[in-house]
């Protein structure tokens, strides 16, 4: 068969996604539609900036799950190599495919004659698994503490301002590199991490409720029975691998049962997990501190404060809800830090497998030849590149419309 044309593969490539074109208009319909009644994602629409960032986001979180678990974009196994594939340029059509194969390398090879749109649409999987997860648990950790040390201040904002300037204080590459190397991986510190960091979504939600329905007991200890079973379970099942908890070869600690084990994480997506939630929640508790400093002075706190509301009702009913608007920027550029931080774990080639799909790890393996063979990197490259600029129009957006509320 002979090789596409450019024009072919452009066409070949954008069926290829139909499923991602037909959920994005669909989303952007239903959006548009309904957005008097969206609130501050409704009047993300008015945005032209906000808009496209939205859609660019949305393009890559969609071409994920849909390519990832479902396997409806996907044209080859991202791990496979195919005989004669290699460092072939895009459009190259197979030498024999079987029957039921694609028949081309749309976006042509890398040098190990693995498909590269195959893997990168497999990588925005992994993208969308680690990068918003880790990012929402960073924020849980930083608005857990940072509440508390900006609303009391004293000792408590001390300590806890010493401890995140302390992290602050690495290097962000060095701190990652000595937290996915094996050897540190082998002492089971990262599952230590692991225990501590996971437990603060859980911490959050109970407090949160508590503290909404104090005086309603009889809602509130059933409801609490629920939440704590529920996401204690989670818990649980996020912290514990193949039985464990932590396993190193001089001990064991026992997790969940395989048999109620809802799911098991792999080693190396564990640690670089942790590593960006480690990472990332000083930034978070400097910034949730700083606004609660803040909001802690406005009348509206003061009048909670005579009706006799308690501190804890106060930080998560009266001063979180709002500094929602720049705590929503933020987490929309964070996403994008963190998707950064993953392109330059796999690039260096921590943490996550040496065959791994994931964008930094396709980068570095395409780089090795780069003045012959362009395509293998410049693609995930640009996956990358249009993903993180689309988080960063969608948190414009998202500031020009909050500054208009």
């Amino acid at each position: 068969m002979e090789p596409l044309s450019w024009g072919e593969i452009f066409v070949a490539v954008m069926v290829q996604l139909t499923p991602v074109w037909i959920a994005l208009v669909a989303i952007f319909a239903l959006s548009v539609t309904f957005k008097g009644r969206l609130g501050l994602y409704g009047k993300l629409f008015d945005s032209t900036i906000g808009m496209i960032g939205f859609g660019l986001v949305m393009f890559w979180v969609l071409a994920g799950v849909l390519g990832g678990p479902f396997d409806l974009i996907v044209t080859h196994d991202p791990l496979s190599q195919v005989s004669g594939m290699k460092n072939e340029p895009p459009g190259t059509a197979l030498r024999s495919p079987a029957e039921g194969d694609y028949p081309y390398f749309l976006l042509g090879g890398d040098n190990l004659a693995r498909d590269v749109f195959s893997r990168v649409i497999k990588g925005a999987w992994i993208v969308v698994q680690i990068a918003p997860l880790a990012t929402l648990f960073a924020f849980m950790v930083g608005i857990t503490l940072g509440l508390p040390a900006g609303y009391f201040g004293g000792a408590l904002d001390t300590g806890l301002s010493f401890l995140a300037n302390l992290i602050l204080a690495f290097p962000v590459i060095l701190l990652f590199y000595l937290l996915v190397t094996p050897e540190i991986v082998q002492t089971g510190i990262p599952n230590y991490m692991a225990l501590v960091l996971f437990a603060f979504p859980l911490v959050f939600v109970v407090v949160l409720l508590n503290a909404r329905y104090w005086t309603r007991k009889a809602v509130r200890t059933p409801l609490l029975a629920v939440v704590i079973l529920g996401l204690g379970w989670l818990y649980l099942s996020l912290v514990s691998t193949g039985g464990a908890v932590v396993a190193t070869p001089e001990y064991r600690i026992p997790g969940l049962p395989a048999a109620i084990d809802l799911f098991d994480i792999d080693p190396g997506i564990l640690v670089v997990f942790v590593s960006v939630v480690f990472v990332n929640a000083p930034t978070v508790f400097r910034i949730v501190r700083g606004l609660a400093m803040d909001i802690k002075t406005r009348d509206y706190v003061a009048a909670a404060q005579t009706r006799g509301e308690g501190p804890w009702y106060i930080m998560l009913w009266e001063i979180l809800p709002n500094a929602r608007g720049p705590l929503i920027v933020d987490f929309c550029l964070r996403i994008g830090y963190t998707t950064i931080l993953l392109g330059t774990l796999g690039f260096f080639g921590l943490g996550l497998a040496s065959e791994s799909p994931d964008w930094g790890t396709t980068i570095n393996s395409g780089r090795q030849l780069l003045r012959a063979y362009v395509h293998p990197a410049v693609v995930p490259a640009v996956a990358l590149l249009t993903l993180v600029l689309g988080l960063n129009l969608l948190a414009d957006g998202l500031r020009e419309e909050s500054l208009r509320d």
